[in-house]
């Protein structure tokens, strides 16, 4: 059985409920959440100031050093997009998995008619998403899965399976937290800017992945344009800060694992890892 993290446990810094639920927070929301400001940061964490972050950012989230490769770190950023220890994240390269493309915690959604899918009581759809009517429809009757990435989880992602994709598209927007706090009072997945690609898979139909920016995120780095790329590839990696990845999954494509759909249910977020299996090709007749 997966570790659970109930949301309902988790007690957002006064910081937060402050600009999410007071009035008085609304201008500095407006400030912090903007691309000027996460620019602004994202030059600091890029430069050899920062390294002095590094030693208090390890001690206060109790990093464990010993799971990554040796390397320096000329800028605190360089050491958040640290590298693991390959053995520490082995892929399943059985054909039939279906995996998760990064660490993080993850919750499941069922894609209704309409594209329409439900998250912390806001209504959202595949097409405001993606803002693509075309390509949304294709998730109808499909599965949605977020991943959250928390400050603390490996901030880089790797491709799901063997294929194709085509260009990247990114689209502008803001940069809230993705902390379940703001979950709750803003349309967070359509708000804040994100950056998707369509990948043609080997195994599991055309899968849609949307990474989702957030606070003090100020880029989301992807490897490659068009082109083809193999199933544990890496495919990019956030800077600062926490984030988010969502999957969008045709309909009759993949059977997740009954687990994840009960802790979604309960409120609860499924911690899973990079590389491991959440699911199964589905096969007709079975």
């Amino acid at each position: 059985m997966r570790p659970i993290v109930k949301k309902k446990t988790l007690r957002p810094a006064a910081s937060l409920r402050f600009l999410y639920e007071k009035k008085l927070g609304t201008p500095f929301l407006k400030l912090l959440t903007s691309r000027f400001v996460s620019r602004a940061v994202g030059r600091y964490l890029d430069g050899r100031l920062s390294k002095g972050l590094i030693k208090g950012y390890v001690k206060k989230h109790g990093i464990d050093m010993n799971e990554y490769l040796a390397e320096q770190y000329p800028s605190f950023n360089a050491f958040f997009t640290r590298r693991i220890r390959p053995e520490l994240r082995p892929f399943d390269f059985s054909p039939e998995a279906f995996v998760s493309p990064c660490d993080g915690k993850l919750s499941v959604f069922p894609v209704e008619e309409g594209g329409k899918f439900e998250i912390k009581g806001f209504s959202y759809s595949a097409e405001t998403l993606l803002r693509n009517v075309e390509l949304a429809e294709k998730y109808r009757g499909g599965w949605c899965l977020v991943f959250r990435l928390t400050v603390e989880d490996y901030h880089r992602y790797f491709y799901i399976d063997g294929g194709s994709k085509g260009e990247n598209v990114f689209i502008e927007g803001r940069l809230h937290t993705v902390q379940p706090i703001a979950l709750e009072h803003r349309r967070v997945f359509t708000e804040n800017c994100r950056e998707y690609t369509v990948l043609h898979t080997e195994n599991f139909g055309d899968v849609t992945q949307v990474e989702v920016g957030a606070m003090m995120v100020g880029r989301i780095v992807n490897n490659q344009g068009a082109g083809s790329f193999r199933r544990g590839e890496e495919k990019g990696r956030f800077e600062f800060g926490g984030s988010t990845i969502v999957l969008l999954v045709e309909r009759e494509k993949v059977v997740l694992d009954e687990e994840l759909i009960r802790n979604t249910l309960e409120d609860g977020e499924t911690k899973v890892l990079c590389g491991e299996r959440i699911g199964i090709k589905e096969v007709a007749g079975r």
